[in-house]
């Protein structure tokens, strides 16, 4: 009886494993389609997974591609409280506001928390939205708000995980600004915290840009451990060379009879332009170049500073910069929850509002600020979509599960902000009643909030997908419109 317990599995850490070269698969028998598999994993084990295809695929599908359009993410995973940073209620008891005292900032009459004054200071480039009706959004894995799509909940729902991210649709239907590069580029602390491609197919997944950088190594509580990451993705194999590798190009070329001799569908006849993608990945240097920011001048590294997330944000610029589409950084130390999941002071290792969210504010006030003023200064900022959340707010009351001032989930409501992309910003949209429980006026739904990012990417608000069964599935659900005071 054939061994078939590897077959169909996984793979995405190198660029040509996802060829399953090495593996048996359908009646498990070795034949010539599984030598020409791994004649191409061979290829050098490069380091990319099957993104390559995005481009081709996005011009394929039709439709006028907007120049150089993206967006970054500043996933704040766990969910952060609306009601301890963007939408105060400093009128209200203790135990409703919490410990935090408002700031004025520069949209007159509007005031945000204390421990945010950078960007209090230049709202007027932000928009805050603080009526996001999050419903149905949980965590691990954190899919609602991240698809656009309530029905993305695989706690509730067993084909949660079927619906693709935000950024993969961008992956598939707009693809990135330049060849070469991945469409979907996240940083992951957690494979529960980003969303993934779905019923699209692996080949738009994220491609993981922590195996891209070297990057600080904080551990689960966020202290500096002062170890660095290493950055295998383009390390080549020992002994591989480049001479080797283009060898090994023109030995696949020879095989092109062979490939549509197996498969007569013609899915393989691309494969030789992907590979080629690959191949200029690692000698035309324009990935490479990005993740490198010992070429960043010693000035702009600075601004940014040392701390992880704010150099993955620098790197994401510079992503976005070499035509990467969408970019996700997922803000969290912990690879459960999430950092940002503040329940209490003692449910180590989140901690209430006091000792888990204050000193996670003046960092992330830094960062999206800093990132913000650097897309400004280099002219990027109308073609950059800079969008921060989390999956959902945190209770109007504080002292759950027997804290001091923690507060729980809160699906009811959110604040988010954005800023650039071309949008009309220094405003603030919608609101909540006067304890920040429920939404006062003007619900901002996920599928708004995805229809808003195609608006912005040039994907059209009706454009469907096929689903596992070869349905139709709308991107864009709810009737989701753009945030029309947004554009």
């Amino acid at each position: 009886m054939p061994d078939r317990r590897f077959c169909g599995s996984l793979h995405s850490a190198h660029a040509f494993e996802s060829f399953l070269g090495t593996e048996r698969e359908g009646l498990c028998l070795t034949g010539r389609r599984n030598m020409v598999k791994a004649g191409m994993a061979g290829i050098a084990g490069l380091s990319l997974p099957e993104l390559l295809r995005a481009r081709n695929e996005s011009a394929l599908a039709g439709g006028s591609m907007p120049s150089r359009k993206s967006v970054i993410l500043l996933w704040m995973t766990g969910g952060p409280s609306h009601i301890d940073t963007w939408d105060m209620k400093p009128d209200r008891p203790l135990v409703n506001r919490g410990p935090f005292s408002p700031i004025s900032t520069a949209i007159p009459g509007e005031f945000i928390c204390e421990h945010l004054p950078k960007q209090a200071a230049m709202l007027d480039k932000f928009t805050l939205l603080r009526s996001v009706d999050c419903k149905k959004s949980n965590h691990e894995p954190n899919k609602v708000m991240q698809t656009g799509n309530r029905a993305a909940s695989p706690r509730s729902n067993a084909n949660g995980e079927r619906y693709p991210a935000i950024g993969s649709i961008v992956a598939k239907y707009r693809g990135a600004n330049e060849p070469g590069v991945p469409p979907y580029v996240a940083f992951q602390k957690s494979r529960s915290h980003v969303a993934h491609a779905g019923d699209l197919g692996q080949q738009y997944n994220p491609f993981m840009a922590n195996q891209a950088a070297t990057l600080p190594v904080y551990d689960l509580v966020g202290k500096d451990t002062g170890k660095v990451s290493s950055s295998p993705m383009f390390r080549l194999p020992r002994n591989l060379d480049f001479e080797r590798i283009n060898h090994r190009v023109g030995l696949l070329r020879q095989l092109d009879a062979m490939r549509r001799e197996i498969d007569v569908s013609g899915s393989m006849d691309a494969m030789d332009t992907y590979q080629q993608q690959a191949v200029d990945m690692l000698t035309g240097g324009r990935v490479q170049k990005a993740f490198d920011v010992s070429s960043e001048p010693q000035s702009v590294r600075d601004s940014y500073g040392s701390h992880l997330w704010c150099q993955q944000a620098l790197l994401a610029r510079r992503l976005v910069e070499q035509g990467v589409s969408f970019v996700t950084i997922d803000l969290s130390y912990h690879t459960a929850s999430g950092t940002w999941d503040n329940h209490g002071d003692n449910i180590p290792p989140y901690g209430g509002i006091s000792k888990g969210l204050k000193p996670l504010l003046p960092l992330f006030d830094h960062l999206i600020t800093t990132l913000v003023s650097d897309l400004e200064q280099r002219g990027l900022l109308d073609e950059v979509l800079v969008v921060a959340m989390g999956e959902f707010g945190r209770t109007p009351l504080m002292g759950t599960q027997g804290s001091t001032d923690g507060r729980n989930h809160w699906p009811q409501v959110m604040s988010m902000c954005l800023a650039g992309g071309g949008m009309r910003h220094g405003q603030v949209i919608g609101a909540t009643e006067k304890d920040g429980g429920q939404i006062k006026h003007r619900p901002v739904t996920p599928g708004d909030l995805a229809a808003t990012i195609y608006h912005h990417m040039g994907i059209r608000k009706d454009q469907t997908y096929l689903d596992h069964r070869g349905r139709p599935v709308f991107a864009v659900q709810e009737n989701g419109e753009p945030i029309r005071e947004l554009i």
